[in-house]
């Protein structure tokens, strides 16, 4: 009867966690915050593996903190911002209209395929592989 003389919650001083009476022992009291679901394109993707191999302390304290969701849908969100952005400068650049694509779709295609490819290298570098 030494169960009924203990505390059925006792909050730790020092650490301010807080501890529930399961049989004889304390445990804490502890729960991940619930975030908010995405779903990830390719370059919320990229990041997260990114973090996960490379900067696995960034990464295990956004997960702790529960801000992970947020970061990769921010760097997600503005990634595909950006790869548009970049893309339809280098088509100014380049002087390339949609009527080339009825002239001559292979040319297009080509630049086209050339250009999206500058804009995610440009993307990876400056966003993903920070």
């Amino acid at each position: 009867m030494e169960n009924e003389k203990l505390k059925q919650t006792i909050i730790d001083e020092r650490t301010g966690i807080e501890y529930r009476l399961v049989g004889d022992f304390y445990i804490p009291n502890l729960s991940i915050k619930q975030e908010e679901k995405i779903i990830l394109n390719k370059y919320g993707r990229l990041r997260l593996n990114y973090l996960r191999t490379h900067k696995k302390a960034e990464y295990s304290i956004m997960l702790i903190d529960g801000t992970i969701n947020k970061h990769l849908k921010e760097i997600q969100e503005t990634a595909q911002d950006r790869v548009n952005l970049i893309i339809e400068e280098l088509k100014a650049k380049n002087n390339l209209t949609e009527e080339m694509k009825n002239t001559d779709m292979l040319y297009w295609v080509g630049t086209m395929n050339a250009i999206k490819q500058q804009a995610e290298e440009i993307i990876l570098t400056e966003l993903i592989y920070v």
